[in-house]
């Protein structure tokens, strides 16, 4: 037997079901993500001399617990999400496709590239729609920088539908396994660039590639680096549309409207109930319910937007409001 098939047969006697392709992928990778972030931490306090105790230090601990609580609760739900009903939902989408790609080197490089489109669409609707920045903004709240922080991820993902966007690329003929299997080591690769420890690279590379470099922008705050840098392997769909940009200044991390709290449950669900409770709040219907499509940012008339758990805004002219996609 393949070390593959064992893999496969052990993932699936813990699952209870077989295991997709992008568990196959992300969940063997968890000692490396560990691994690398052990390497990363031990060569900070060795040039330091520090554990990085102080917030805003590269390896707070009480960041570095919220981070890991947060991914582990991510695979969790993921497991659950699939079992429950993101599982059928591709095999119902493939059962219904217009055409049937068949699995070769070229249409997997091809489907690469489809599964990137993809990707950047949901990652640049998660910013850009209220709806589905309620899963996203836990990734995006963490004020320091480092491995772990590719772990901040939300229990949301499949209740707010982001499965939505990958549906597009089995319908039209993509085998799900294999958009999915690609997602995985998307997301897998991504890990490596959540941190502060490798500089600018090669200007050909950072045009080209999604490096530490490109990625602390997307987490940046700073009025140049909102809302750029969406790419997850390579940056050509953020050089197509005008959202790439690199890095020039130094990068503070966070969200605009900060959420002061290291607290599992509250970094996965403020931003929705928040949006509920806006949504909820007097006012015009058809303007509440613009509060689930809009912008974060978005605010309407005579409504003080609602912060169930205490924030730390920046002053407005950080802001860069925008109301398109």
């Amino acid at each position: 037997m393949s070390f593959t098939a064992e893999l496969s047969q052990l993932m699936a006697a813990v699952l209870g079901r077989e295991p997709t392709l992008n568990e196959m992928i992300l969940i063997p990778m968890v000692p490396l993500f560990v691994a690398g972030y052990l390497v990363e931490w031990s060569s900070f306090r060795l040039n330091s001399g520090g554990w990085g105790t102080a917030q805003g230090k590269p390896f707070y601990l009480r960041e570095v617990i919220a981070n890991f609580s947060l991914g582990t609760a991510y695979y969790a739900s993921s497991a659950i999400m699939n079992i429950l009903y993101v599982a059928a939902v591709f095999a119902f989408v493939w059962e219904h496709r217009i055409h049937t790609i068949p699995i070769s080197f070229g249409t997997v490089i091809l489907a690469f590239f489809v599964q990137e489109f993809c990707y950047y669409c949901y990652h640049r609707t998660s910013h850009r729609v209220r709806w589905f920045w309620t899963q996203h903004v836990s990734h995006h709240s963490g004020e320091i920088m480092n491995m772990s922080t590719a772990a901040r991820q939300s229990i949301l993902n499949g209740i707010v539908g982001t499965w939505i966007f990958y549906a597009p690329a089995v319908f039209i003929g993509f085998n799900p396994d294999l958009i999915l299997g690609l997602l995985g080591a998307n997301l897998a690769f991504q890990w490596f660039v959540h941190t502060e420890s490798v500089g600018k690279l090669h200007h050909w590379i950072e045009w080209w590639i999604n490096t530490p470099s490109n990625h602390r922008v997307h987490h940046g705050r700073n009025s140049a680096y909102i809302d750029k840098n969406y790419g997850g392997v390579i940056m050509l769909y953020d050089h197509l549309f005008g959202t790439y940009q690199i890095e020039h200044e130094k990068v503070r991390y966070g969200i605009r409207q900060q959420i002061k709290s290291h607290n599992f449950l509250v970094l996965n669900v403020h931003e929705f109930i928040d949006m509920l409770r806006d949504v909820a709040a007097p006012g015009r219907f058809n303007e509440r319910l613009k509060h689930i499509w809009k912008p974060p940012e978005w605010t309407r008339a005579d409504h003080n937007p609602i912060h169930t758990w205490p924030v730390k805004g920046e002053h407005p002219s950080a802001q860069k409001p925008k109301d398109t996609f």
